[in-house]
């Protein structure tokens, strides 16, 4: 593959990030990229490598996503070639991201995974952060894996109303 073409989606995935205040999963990133078509996963894949490899990205593993922050040397290169990504493609970028904002804040502020803990049963551990601040974390303990899956899927729906009613009852 040309660098050139490559090039462009790295910038694509920098002018993303920076336009955010949150970080964003190589999931979201790839649902936009890709539903627009502007290449494919693989040669995604390999862009988004290449800035962690050089630092402009950092990627960190919370619960089963890949969470991207894009960093200050990331900013900088993105200062000097932003020219290179063309008004439509930006664009295209402010309006997914003006559209879908809530849930792409939710989807990286909201966690929920689950674990085997050591006496045999299973722990669903839940986290909502707002702004870099945790805002509630919880452990709960189930005997059930099956159980401790449901837990965190309602997290996901219900976080809300579940946060709203610890305030309510606690404060």
């Amino acid at each position: 593959m040309t660098q050139e073409p490559l090039t462009l989606y790295k910038l694509i995935v920098l002018y993303m990030l920076e336009k955010v205040n949150f970080p964003l999963t190589k999931a979201q990133i790839s649902d936009f990229i890709l539903e627009k078509e502007y290449t494919t996963f693989l040669t995604l894949q390999q862009a988004i490598s290449e800035l962690i490899e050089t630092g402009m990205v950092i990627a960190t593993t919370v619960g089963n996503r890949t969470q991207l922050h894009i960093t200050e040397e990331g900013e900088s290169t993105l200062s000097f070639f932003e020219n290179r990504i063309s008004d439509g493609i930006k664009e295209d970028v402010k309006s997914y991201l003006k559209e879908k904002s809530i849930e792409l804040r939710n989807e990286v502020s909201i966690t929920s995974e689950y674990y085997r803990s050591t006496n045999g049963e299973y722990a669903a551990h839940l986290s909502a952060k707002e702004k870099g601040v945790t805002l509630v974390d919880i452990t709960l303990s189930v005997p059930l894996e099956d159980m401790a899956s449901s837990v965190c899927d309602n997290w996901q729906k219900k976080n809300k109303e579940i946060y709203k009613y610890l305030t309510e009852q606690l404060f």
